[in-house]
């Protein structure tokens, strides 16, 4: 063999040899389990959402399961669901049934809260009640819950969609658009709408004027439900754990969720009073039972989004209902 066979019968083994490690480590690679991210759920800054805040906070829910994501607007939630960026998301009851029309395939795992007066419509002070709004620039985020707040307060002053005119923007947008006289009304909630207030703009309708038809769902995706049950049912006790921190010290809870706000801890601890929050328990029995109590304001808000064709058909309560995760954590052992 002359110099140049015997350098190539020498380099080809090693060639052969490291290509040999390079295809074990591609294969061992390939055979290591990948970790799964977590379950993302999200939400748009709102009082009603913020156990699930408090939660994330202070370190009451496993991040390797949960992430709680929040978001500029509810808007920015249903793009994000779109997009295939949140497994799950803490919504009103109405963006659901208006997604879900849209071909989402959501199911409704638990009852968040209900609004008695934390989502409101604020106007310039000349305005003195809804009838006052007949011509003027109203703002709504017209595809979250804002469309049926704005519906509801036509409804009660004899006036339609027809009569005023619907600018459609985000919650983020509505300060510069009252102060620009763009808008005379804007629909918004709290704690978003602490600074219109703080500018000088009034309350002329609130959710106390329409009880229990505001409501707060947390939805998951069907096929996130059927393949992680165990990330799903720690998201519900995030929930719950959020929950019993807040009702435990309401005052310091407030401290916390109140910064970056236009609230101080006091008005945050009156804003609490506005909403009607719902435990575990609470949710279950009322999305089950031979009369299902959430049903009769499903379609009472079903039908006001019907009318002004914000959907197009009302899908049977018991068909986006799924309370196996409720069952689930409320029977484990160690549970009250």
């Amino acid at each position: 063999m002359n110099e140049q066979g015997g350098q190539l019968a020498r380099t080809w083994p090693a060639r052969w040899w490291r290509a040999g490690c390079v295809a074990c480590l591609v294969v061992l690679a390939g055979c290591a389990e990948v970790p799964q991210a977590p379950l993302a759920v999200g939400m748009n800054a709102w009082v009603g959402f913020d156990p699930l805040v408090l939660a994330r906070d202070r370190g009451l829910v496993d991040p390797d399961q949960v992430k709680v994501v929040e978001l500029a607007s509810g808007t920015e939630v249903q793009r994000a669901l779109n997009n295939g960026l949140l497994d799950a998301a803490a919504i009103t009851l109405d963006e659901t049934l208006r997604l879900v029309d849209a071909g989402f395939d959501l199911r409704i795992v638990a009852l968040l809260a209900a609004s008695h007066g934390a989502d409101v419509v604020v106007a310039r002070p000349d305005i003195r009640s809804p009838r006052d709004l007949r011509g003027e620039f109203v703002a709504v985020e017209d595809s979250s819950g804002g469309a049926l707040m704005l519906q509801r307060l036509l409804g009660k002053t004899g006036l339609t969609r027809g009569d005023i005119r619907v600018v459609n923007l985000e919650v983020g947008g509505h300060l510069d658009a009252l102060r620009d006289g763009r808008v005379a009304a804007a629909v918004s909630y709290t704690p978003v709408s602490a600074p219109l207030i703080a500018a000088g703009f009034l309350p002329i309708f609130s959710s106390r004027g329409i009880p229990g038809e505001v409501i707060d769902v947390l939805v998951v995706r069907t096929e996130v439900l059927r393949e992680r049950p165990e990330a799903v049912d720690e998201l519900l006790r995030a929930w719950d754990r959020g929950l019993q921190a807040l009702r435990a010290d309401t005052t310091r809870a407030a401290s916390t969720l109140s910064r970056g706000t236009e609230l101080s801890t006091i008005d945050y601890v009156g804003a609490f009073k506005d909403v009607e929050f719902m435990g575990l328990q609470t949710s279950l029995r009322q999305l089950t039972g031979p009369s299902v109590e959430v049903d009769a304001k499903a379609r009472a808000v079903g039908g006001a989004l019907m009318d002004v064709g914000l959907l197009r058909r009302m899908p049977l309560l018991v068909e986006l209902v799924d309370t196996s995760a409720l069952k689930r954590v409320l029977g484990a052992p160690g549970h009250s």
